[in-house]
Order: C-alpha cells, then sequence, then structure tokens
C-alpha cells in the first residue's frame, strides 16, 4: 500500500530487516563513506570556489554528511520508507553561506555525484546480504525509490531555504559590498571611484588583507570583536568587512604592514578558537586583489595541511605554500631534506629558524634566544651531524622544511 507522501509499496518483513541490516552496518562504516561522497560534492569544475574555500567547503562536507546519516538513521527506523527532509542547521549554514557569496547552486550534477557514490556502497552491501533473487530485487528496487527521492527532497529543501534567505537579505548592504568586491577580486573594468563609493572604502595607498574565520557556528560570536583586534594590530582605525559566510569575515585594512603572529597572539588572547591568515602589504586596486588571494591561499594552506595554527602571515609561508600542493611529496621533501634532523630536539629546529630569520648572524640569534654564542655554535654543531648535508650548503631548503613542520604542528 502506498500514502500521499510514500511513493512506492513498502517493503516486506524480509527486505525491511536487510536495509535495517545494511543502514547500520553502513553508519559504522561512515568514516569511509563520507571520505568518498565528500569528494564526489565537490568534483564539478563548476563548484570549483566551493572546492577552494575552506569555509564554504566545510559548509558543504557537513551538509552532505548530515544528509547521509539522516538517511542511514531513517533507515534503520522506519526501513525502505520515504525519509523526512533534514531541517537542521547544516542545511540553513550552507544556504546562508551561498546567498552571501552570490553562488548559484541549481546544477544537478553535484547531487548526482553524490548519490551515485551513496548507491555503490549501497548496492555492493545489497548483494553481500542476500542470494535470493526475489530478495534482492524488491531490496534493489526500494532502496534506489527511497535514495533518490531524498536527494530530490533535499534538493527542494535547499532551494527553499536559499530563496527565502536571498529574501531576507534582498537590498541588504553586505549583498551589495560582496558583488562590488567580487568584481575587483575578478578584475573586472570597474570605475573605481563608483567601487570606493559603494564600499565606503578607499582603493588607493596600501592594503592588508585578512581572512579571520572560525571552524564551528558556535564560536561566530568571537568573528566581528577579533576583526576589530586585527584592525587595531595594524595601528589603524578603519576597516574594509566583508561578510563571506557564516563562520567567516574578509578584511581589508589600510595599512602598510602585517603584524606579527606573535603580536596579533596576544591581542586576540581569550579568542584562542579564532583563525587568522593575513596577505602581504600591497597597493592600489591590483593589490587590494593580491593582498586577498594570499590571504586565501595562507588559509587553504594550514587546512589543506591540517593544521591547527591559529594565526599564519603569506610572507612567512609563501615558500611552503608553493611545495605543499601536493601534500605526499611535500612530506617526501621534508623527510629528504631533514633526514635524522626531523626528529631532533624542538630546540634545535628552533634555533636553526631563529638563525636564519637573524641573517645566519650567531651572535644576533644567542641574543634573541637569551643563551650564550657557545650555546649556539654547540646546537648548530650537532644540527650538522643529523642533517643529510651540511646546513650552510642546504640552508633554504632545511629553512622550508622546519617552516612547513611547524604549520603542519610538528616539534619545528
Amino acid at each position: 500500500m502506498t500514502s500521499p507522501d510514500q511513493l512506492w509499496p513498502a517493503p516486506s518483513e524480509a527486505v525491511a530487516r536487510l536495509i535495517r541490516d545494511i543502514a547500520e552496518a553502513l553508519l559504522a562504516r561512515s568514516d569511509e563513506v563520507i571520505a568518498d561522497v565528500t569528494a564526489a560534492s565537490v568534483q564539478d569544475p563548476r563548484y570549483k570556489m566551493i572546492a577552494e574555500d575552506p569555509v564554504l567547503a566545510e559548509a558543504d562536507a557537513q551538509l552532505v554528511i548530515s544528509l547521509l546519516k539522516h538517511w542511514l538513521t531513517s533507515n534503520i527506523t522506519e526501513p525502505g520508507r520515504r525519509v523526512p527532509v533534514l531541517r537542521g542547521n547544516e542545511m540553513r549554514t550552507f544556504a546562508r553561506d551561498v546567498v552571501l557569496r552570490g553562488l548559484i547552486i541549481d546544477d544537478v550534477g553535484a547531487w548526482r555525484s553524490v548519490e551515485r557514490i551513496c548507491w555503490n556502497w549501497w548496492l555492493t552491501a545489497c548483494f553481500d546480504s542476500t542470494d535470493d533473487p526475489a530478495e534482492l530485487r524488491e531490496l534493489v528496487e526500494v532502496s534506489g525509490n527511497t535514495l533518490t527521492t531524498a536527494t530530490d527532497d533535499a534538493m527542494v529543501a535547499l532551494s527553499d531555504y536559499v530563496q527565502r534567505t536571498r529574501e531576507e537579505l534582498a537590498g541588504g548592504s553586505q549583498l551589495q559590498r560582496y558583488a562590488t568586491v567580487e568584481l575587483l577580486l575578478q578584475g573586472a573594468d570597474i570605475n573605481v571611484a563608483r567601487a570606493e563609493g559603494q564600499l565606503g572604502y578607499a582603493l588607493t595607498g596600501s592594503h592588508v588583507g585578512v581572512v579571520v574565520w572560525v571552524d564551528a557556528d558556535d564560536d561566530i560570536g568571537l568573528l566581528e570583536r577579533a576583526a576589530e583586534q586585527v584592525m587595531r594590530a595594524c595601528s589603524v582605525d578603519r576597516r574594509l568587512t566583508v561578510v563571506a559566510g557564516t563562520t567567516a569575515l574578509w578584511l581589508w585594512i589600510p595599512a602598510d604592514r602585517s603584524p606579527s603572529p606573535a603580536e596579533l597572539a596576544d591581542r586576540l588572547r581569550g579568542r584562542r578558537r579564532v583563525r587568522v591568515a593575513l596577505g602581504r602589504p600591497a597597493k592600489g586596486v591590483v593589490g587590494f586583489r593580491r593582498t586577498h588571494m594570499d590571504a586565501a591561499a595562507a588559509q587553504r594552506l594550514l587546512v589543506r595541511l591540517g593544521s591547527e595554527q591559529k594565526i599564519v602571515r603569506y610572507e612567512d609561508v609563501q615558500l611552503v605554500d608553493l611545495i605543499s600542493t601536493d601534500v605526499a611529496a611535500a612530506d617526501r621533501f621534508v623527510a629528504d631534506v631533514l633526514g635524522d634532523f626531523r626528529d631532533a630536539s624542538p630546540v634545535l629546529h628552533q634555533t636553526v629558524l631563529v638563525y636564519v630569520e637573524e641573517g645566519l648572524n650567531r651572535t644576533s640569534a644567542a641574543e634573541r634566544l637569551y643563551t650564550h654564542r657557545n650555546t649556539i655554535d654547540r646546537r648548530l654543531a650537532r644540527v650538522d651531524e643529523l642533517l643529510p648535508k651540511p646546513f650552510v650548503q642546504n640552508s633554504t631548503e632545511v629553512s622550508a622544511a622546519l617552516t612547513l613542520l611547524r604549520v603542519r604542528g610538528a616539534p619545528a
């Protein structure tokens, strides 16, 4: 029998039991399924902006994970029935992020890619669960109905959320500001005076681009206060702020220097769940775009390496960014360059980094580390014993490898 919301017959008792068993088994292996599914959700080239932005990618991943687990748990409690529409924070967050960033998500390609991956996992489990042809046929038919209908219902629900969010924010200054910023970032031919009027921000002079974000919705209240402290650390009293999603802000600060991570960490004390990426200072309209791209690249670097580092300046990690596009290759680079020194004392790692920052001046390094020059000599001698090549022959590579370790949260 079917009801108005149930478009196919309820499964037999035997098939219902199989559906429940498969759903429980896949839920227990959800980490494996999720890895495949979240990758599929952004593989379409038209979703490049989502895939390359850590905040958008995380929101997308959380929505996909929630939908998958919702479908599996629904098939445990009501096997083979039409799954109720998910009404969680993940869908509202993703809808708001999409609207704030001016994205169009009406293409079904990404949804069908996710559905296809889920179906592959499910279908394999179906064939492993029974040898009875009649049971298998009913199992596959009912499963296919519930999965495709759940996908269609989720697409409609998200579209409704997006439409309602657009109506709520229609005409809002944030949407207008983001649209102008996006044109500038794309290098569009735009009247500078008009853009400055729309933004309330001068595009002449020097800018420091900043991305401020948090990893959880519970911490979004920290964003504005953190942005204020970043601005003050740059010794200015004004900034351009663009809401780049539920959990992220983009800033442009009219300054010709970016604060050091240590200086900024001191100001952000008590807001340790906030993360900050800073671009290199740059001038004019071209600099407006370049410094933001720097900050965004620094943010992506932290996410790509799984780093828990809270504050990063692109100028400090530019070389690391270039060598770590392929994370596995970067790990091999570290192993090849550092050898046994990779697992040496953090004190030795720090000594080398400070020595490089001080222009290979041992006396300056000793003063900065509050130690004796002879101690620096002994440490550097020990470094040479551990490195595959003497440090003076490979100083740039060693420094880059140690910086990469530091960003990843290893001893350096």
